[in-house]
């Protein structure tokens, strides 16, 4: 078993710009993909944007027209799955010749969804991931995404799993990603907070896997002269300020974490340690206890409309 070198990349996109953030992307893969990774994780949202510190003209029982106006703009950035814009994350991948992970806001229809893409080596899409419970005021701008998108993905480093920041607070989640055999745990995210790193220690342990968790940082000076976050309004404001790291299947920490500023976290990734790590515990397996416990997830896509084919 080869050393696998991943990276965490550590950037804000330029909210409200797609193409110039795709523009960002790429420059980003390119310079992991120099560092010699084999993995690259970027953070939640990254392509279509986490404009933290707006409310989008949201009260309780009201909405402005300002604010719809800015949803509207918002909804402009996100990128359609497959599409023109998720074929240059693709040819992006291929280029770097790793497996990439990217959050990107998703159009479904009339909904926006915060997903994850896992792209292979060769600009396959692998995996596609929609978060299932978007968190607080989220839920305002993205919809819920399903169980039939909770799918692990088997890549020429292993077997990649990715849960999107809050949703790593969700053990039964978790432990349906670990039932896959999960051997890297993907976490792209916006927490920031000191409290992000024993999270992620805890995954790595409980999971006995690999933890690559990439966050954004990002500034005012991202954002658009009209955006107004309540952070403030000086381009250095720090909207999100990083915290990125990477964790072994024992809970050590590789690399990181890292706060505000921007940054390319590289970490050695040896796979003999997941073996070395379930010797004593694997979660689903010989630590289990199914005759006291057991987990049942729904698979199926879930739609409002079914229309039955009668013809």
């Amino acid at each position: 078993m080869h050393p696998i070198r991943a990276a965490a990349v550590q950037a804000g996109s330029v909210l409200f710009n797609t193409p110039a953030t795709l523009s960002r992307f790429e420059d980003l893969a390119a310079d992991a993909a120099r560092q010699g990774a084999h993995l690259i994780v970027f953070p939640e949202a990254f392509v279509g944007g986490y404009p933290k510190g707006h409310d989008f003209g949201a009260r309780v029982g009201s909405r402005s027209p300002e604010g719809r106006d800015w949803f509207r703009r918002y909804a402009d950035a996100a990128i359609d799955v497959p599409g023109a814009d998720a074929d240059r994350l693709a040819a992006a991948a291929k280029a770097a010749n790793a497996v990439v992970v990217v959050g990107v806001v998703e159009r479904g229809g009339g909904t926006l969804y915060c997903s994850a893409l896992t792209f292979g080596p060769d600009g396959t899409l692998l995996a596609k991931r929609r978060k299932l419970m978007p968190t607080a005021m989220e839920r305002l701008i993205w919809g819920f995404g399903d169980g039939s998108t909770l799918k692990v993905a088997d890549t020429p480093v292993g077997m990649v799993g990715t849960a999107i920041c809050w949703e790593n607070f969700m053990p039964l989640l978790r432990a349906s990603l670990y039932a896959q055999g999960m051997e890297i745990h993907a976490a792209p995210t916006v927490d920031d907070r000191e409290t992000w790193l024993p999270l992620m220690r805890v995954v790595a342990l409980e999971g006995r896997c690999f933890v690559v968790s990439a966050c954004q940082h990002l500034t005012r000076a991202d954002a658009p002269d009209d955006f107004h976050p309540i952070q403030g309004e000086a381009p250095d404001t720090s909207l999100i300020r990083g915290g990125s790291c990477v964790v072994s299947p024992l809970g050590e920490v590789l690399a990181g974490p890292v706060f505000d500023r921007d940054a390319v976290l590289i970490a050695e990734l040896d796979p003999a340690d997941i073996a070395r790590g379930k010797y004593d515990f694997d979660v689903v397996g010989h630590y289990a206890r199914p005759d006291v416990f057991d987990l049942r997830v729904n698979s199926r896509a879930q739609t409002s409309v079914s229309v039955d084919d009668v013809g």
